[in-house]
């Protein structure tokens, strides 16, 4: 998973009841100033917001933005920021970007790099924040981290998706569409767009909430398995990534909800153990969701999986589990196929 993790080498909700200071943003009363062409209001700045645990001050908005993977990207142009970014970089197996709602994003944006985020890339774009995540760019791996970029005079924002839970390596701190929230907020503070945000959210929250009121309730919600990827073992969800909200909203039992990290790997046994009577693919990367689903159906310790013995394979773009503004339409699509009898 490009960003993520890559498998071969390894791999908006309804929370109408959740208080804003839940979801990590401190918001101010402020109208923002929403036209992209007119000068910030002399008193927005400076702002402060709280990103995966430090509170981060800015004195104006920055101009020379550089995202890193699909949903990143879309985020700030969900926000209409393309004009604060110098640029994106994301491998080219993501799907089409010419035929989703934020086309005109990507057609006056530069396409960086199709490869993995550097540092010399970004001073070569004359980056002053890079907005990526724990595993979604950063990691110390490499030697790209928030830390190196500070030596070096440029700012980041954390996806807070990946934020670090305290516990090693393992990532997550919020439900994911809270996390969602908590960034097209916290951006469009810094950004002095908080209107614009705010009417996302909104969006997004009618738009879940629609997709919940038709979902299955009760005894009638299927198990689901999110597999992205993985033959000796599989990469899934966790508690803290996308897919757990997408299931849960979208009317099924998230049969690994009780790990509390992002993606992460769990052993076929477990799987087995647990009985999905749904498995939800995630489509990206080399392998297609044609040899995902080959595979699944193929191998022999699932044969007796509730979702392989009734053929109950759903396929989802990368880019609707990761967090990103189109979570909230991968719920209802969710919805709508757990809606389906079995056969």
């Amino acid at each position: 998973m490009p960003s993520l993790i890559r498998p071969a080498a390894l791999c908006l909700a309804l929370t109408a009841a959740t208080a804003l200071s839940g979801c990590g943003a401190e918001i101010t009363p402020q109208g923002g100033n929403d036209d992209k062409s007119a000068p910030a209001a002399g008193g927005h700045y400076p702002v402060t917001v709280e990103n995966c645990g430090e509170k981060k001050t800015y004195d104006k908005a920055p101009q020379r933005v550089v995202t890193n993977d699909v949903g990143i990207t879309e985020i700030m142009f969900a926000l209409e920021l393309d004009d604060h970014m110098a640029g994106y970089v994301m491998p080219d197996d993501k799907g089409d970007p010419t035929s989703v709602p934020w086309k005109d994003g990507y057609e006056k944006t530069a396409w960086l790099s199709k490869e993995t985020i550097n540092k010399e890339l970004v001073l070569d774009a004359r980056a002053d924040l890079v907005f990526a995540g724990w595993n979604y760019g950063f990691n110390e791996g490499d030697g790209f981290t928030p830390a190196a970029l500070k030596k070096v005079g440029i700012d980041s924002y954390l996806l807070s998706e990946s934020c670090r839970n305290g516990q090693g390596k393992a990532r997550g701190v919020m439900p994911p569409l809270d996390a969602l929230y908590t960034d097209l907020r916290n951006l469009g503070k810094i950004f002095d767009v908080e209107k614009r945000a705010e009417s996302l959210v909104a969006r997004f929250r009618k738009e879940v909430a629609q997709a919940q009121a038709t979902a299955l309730k009760g005894a009638d919600r299927p198990r689901v398995f999110l597999y992205d990827d993985g033959r000796d073992k599989p990469l899934t969800s966790g508690a803290y990534a996308g897919p757990h909200d997408i299931i849960t909203r979208a009317g099924g039992d998230h049969v690994m909800k009780d790990l509390k990290d992002t993606w992460t790997t769990v052993g076929w046994e477990t799987v087995v153990e647990r009985d999905p009577e749904v498995i939800v693919i995630n489509n990206y990367g080399d392998t297609s969701a044609d040899r995902k689903r080959k595979f699944l159906k193929s191998y022999p310790p699932l044969a007796n999986v509730s979702a392989i013995k009734n053929d109950r394979i759903v396929v989802l773009d990368y880019v609707d589990l990761v967090e990103s503004p189109r979570n909230p339409a991968a719920v209802a699509s969710l919805a709508a196929a757990l809606r389906k009898a079995p056969r």
